[in-house]
C-alpha cells in the first residue's frame, strides 16, 4: 500500500464499528479490515486488501490494533 495520506482508525464503539478518517475527512464506520480497505480504495489507493491494511505502518490505529473490533 503506497499512500502518504494520513489514515486514522478510531477505537471501536459499542457496536464494534470504528470511524475511519483519511486525509482529514471522516469517511464512515468500518466493521472489519475489508471495510477499511474499501475506504482506502474510495480515497484513491489502488490494489489494497485486508492484508495490506493489517500490515501497513501508515495507518494510525487508536484504541487497539487492526484485530480489535469489540468495544
Amino acid at each position: 500500500m503506497a499512500s502518504v495520506m494520513p489514515v486514522v482508525v478510531y477505537p471501536p464503539d459499542e457496536y464494534g464499528g470504528r470511524r475511519v478518517r483519511i486525509d482529514g475527512e471522516l469517511l464512515g464506520r468500518a466493521y472489519s479490515l475489508r471495510d477499511v480497505a474499501e475506504f482506502l480504495r474510495r480515497a484513491g489507493v489502488e490494489d489494497v486488501d485486508e492484508t495490506d491494511v493489517e500490515q501497513s505502518g501508515l495507518i494510525e490505529w487508536r484504541g487497539g490494533g487492526p484485530n480489535v473490533w469489540k468495544h
